[in-house]
């Protein structure tokens, strides 16, 4: 048997599909990921199983779908008493499994928790309790205790591009790189195998890159977002909440939002710098081509696209994830791969490689080794995002996107080979000379199907979708406003404090 390989996992949230200079961008720079895409395999249709960080990491870190796991959006807990981790089915086959960054664990009670890890050095992206938080502790013994939202301010500010608040050598995605050089610096040749997790918050917003990253690129360099004709007809109640939610549904300020798109990128090119450390470093310790490397994240984001913002979204900027492996033995550098993938194949090919199972439950994913080698001419994958009369559904093959959405009671279907940017609905389309209809048909029979025998009923009414009563916004556009803090960080400054009289004697 082949020597198991050390597994080194770089996952960013909320990075698009679309954001790695060797995969199209042509104005991002993102030299680092270029290499692994140079040296690597790239998987250009993978999708994330749920377009949400907490069900899609927990999805992951189970090797299931959010159907299987419970875990069905934020706020949900993980099974971790039923279902054996990842990290926990490496270690229990001799893998050193270490942690560095965004877990983002539920319930809070056990965020803090290895959960699996040897050892985990932790930076969340909310911090419940300060006390637990690694990054935090870092921040504040340099000095910095004046910030309370290290990762960027959110509030009223969640949407609104913002420089970091520290020094870049102190910016969260700087600690994550230090951290995860200075684990691969100190394996040594003979330690055993090793599986390391890193995870950046960024680019998730608050975009909030340090200086002088922030100056990377300009408004002027970045385009416009893509936004066709009559957008709105492709908006689902998720869209117009999350708008309401990041107070982005009072018009569009496109001077804003380039802005945005260009702090977006910096981001993701001081995320790129820090990947550049870590091949340094592998290279260095002569560990490099012993390794292999996954580059992706948990979703993407919309950036204004179709006229929407954020995550939880059917679209490609939020569905569609950047995918690359770098394992030169099994993979083979600079290919393309088009089948269609999912984020639970990595954790398949992960336990593969590893020659390790999940000791209480089967993975739904499928080895990539395979998907790479042309073992799949086609396959359906899926995602999900809430449950019942909240809950919308997708399927994805080569040719066609089916989706449905309960709170909207509308079915969705794009052609994906006609149409790759999804802007014309095909549903309900029935000429005889199309193939709309039999799409439509067999890809929620598959759908369905998946979900019946997951055990998800409450979406279902025999062969068809459960009819729940359809949502909408309240008119009032002050209303569903998000306010995301810290819980330990609401400040107080006697005399001007909102919940005390000013300059009471």
């Amino acid at each position: 048997m082949a020597a198991r390989p050390n597994i080194l996992v770089i996952l960013t949230d909320q990075q698009r599909y679309d954001s790695i200079s060797a995969l199209g961008n042509s104005i991002i720079r993102t030299p680092h990921y270029d290499r692994v895409v140079r040296e690597g395999t790239t998987f250009t249709e993978a999708y994330t199983p749920s377009p949400e960080c907490v069900p899609a990491r927990c999805s992951f870190t189970m090797g299931q779908y959010p159907a299987r796991t419970g875990c069905y959006a934020n706020g949900y807990d993980w099974p971790f008493e039923q279902k054996e981790t990842l990290m926990a089915a490496l270690a229990r086959t001799g893998y050193y499994t270490h942690g560095v960054g965004k877990m983002h664990f539920e319930p809070a009670a056990t965020a803090h928790e290895l959960h699996g890890f040897h050892a985990r050095e932790r930076q969340e992206e909310i911090v419940k309790r300060p006390e637990h938080d690694d990054y935090l502790q870092y921040l504040w013994a340099h000095g910095y205790t004046h910030i309370t939202d290290p990762h960027g301010v959110r509030g009223e500010m969640y949407y609104i591009p913002q420089p970091a608040q520290m020094p870049a050598a102190l910016h969260p995605t700087q600690w994550v790189g230090d951290r995860a050089e200075a684990f691969l610096r100190a394996r040594k040749r003979g330690d055993g195998p090793w599986f390391l997790f890193v995870s950046f918050v960024h680019p998730h917003p608050p975009f909030c890159p340090p200086a002088p990253w922030h100056k990377l690129y300009r408004d002027l360099d970045v385009p416009l977002p893509f936004i066709p004709p009559d957008a709105q007809r492709l908006w689902l109640f998720v869209n117009h909440a999350q708008n309401r939610t990041k107070r982005r549904d009072r018009g569009m300020d496109l001077n804003l939002l380039r802005v945005q798109r260009a702090y977006y990128y910096a981001c993701v090119s001081f995320i790129d710098y820090q990947i550049g450390r870590m091949l340094a470093a592998l290279e260095e310790t002569g560990a490099l081509d012993d390794t292999m490397i996954v580059c992706t994240t948990d979703h993407g984001e919309l950036l204004g696209d179709y006229g929407c913002y954020g995550k939880r979204s059917y679209h490609d900027p939020v569905t569609r994830i950047p995918l690359v492996i770098r394992y030169p033995r099994l993979f083979e550098p600079g290919a393309r791969c088009r089948t269609p993938a999912s984020l639970l194949d990595v954790t398949a090919t992960i336990l593969e490689l590893a020659g390790a199972s999940f000791a209480t439950h089967s993975c739904d994913g499928v080895s990539l080794c395979a998907l790479a080698g042309g073992a799949y001419a086609d396959r359906t994958v899926f995602a999900q995002l809430n449950q019942a009369g909240d809950g919308i559904y997708m399927a994805v093959n080569r040719e066609w996107k089916y989706v449905y959405s309960a709170p909207d009671q509308r079915e969705l279907l794009f052609d994906r080979v006609r149409d790759p940017y999804d802007t014309i609905d095909c549903a309900g389309q029935w000429q005889r000379s199309l193939p709309w209809k039999k799409a439509q048909e067999e890809l929620r029979a598959s759908l369905l199907a998946f979900l019946r025998e997951a055990g998800e009923t409450d979406a279902l009414d025999g062969d068809h979708w459960r009819v729940y009563p359809k949502k909408t916004m309240p008119d009032n556009p002050d209303a569903g406003l998000l306010y995301q803090d810290h819980p330990w960080a609401e400040q107080f400054i006697p005399g001007y404090s909102r919940h005390e009289r000013p300059f009471a004697s």
